[in-house]
């Protein structure tokens, strides 16, 4: 596995919290936590959504996207999830990351300083030559679209 150096900047009110990290060996995500003050957590409820800070600026070389996706964790046992998931960090922008979380679940959730909130997935990118053109080219598929290739229950009974 190829690694790849990045530069993160810790902003004074992250002071004290742990930088990304990988939590298992082939961990595909870095966690990343919540830098919201000590005693004052953010109260997300059923329903709504919050911007988290992270208290983290990066600097992520050219053709690298970061992508803030959900905890799974979070979702499954308080129906918290990323809101634009998965959210981009572009190497271009050297802002704080804020990590908007939404609240689907029954009862308000509270994100408390140096929870894991969501990981940090680094994927190569490409930028497109866009061409326009009169026409393109025939598939099987053609323009068939949603569900136009089966829900995998064709046949079944149960």
């Amino acid at each position: 596995m190829s690694k790849t150096e990045i530069r993160i900047m810790r902003l004074p009110h992250a002071a004290g919290l742990p930088l990304p990290a990988y939590q298992s060996a082939h961990a595909a995500g870095l966690d990343l936590v919540a830098a919201v003050p000590a005693g004052a957590p953010v109260i997300i409820a059923p329903g709504g959504r919050a911007a988290i800070p992270t208290g983290l600026a990066f600097a992520l070389p050219a053709g690298i996207e970061g992508q803030i996706r959900p905890r799974s964790g979070l979702a499954l046992h308080h129906g918290v999830t990323v809101l634009n998931s998965p959210g981009t960090l572009d190497p271009d922008y050297r802002g704080e990351v804020h990590v908007i979380l939404a609240n689907f679940g029954q009862e308000a959730f509270a994100v408390e300083r140096g929870a894991r909130i969501a990981q940090l997935v680094l994927v190569a990118t490409l930028q497109a030559a866009i061409r326009e053109v009169a026409s393109l080219d025939e598939t099987t598929r053609g323009v068939r679209g949603f569900g136009s290739t089966g829900t995998g229950r064709e046949g079944r009974t149960d």
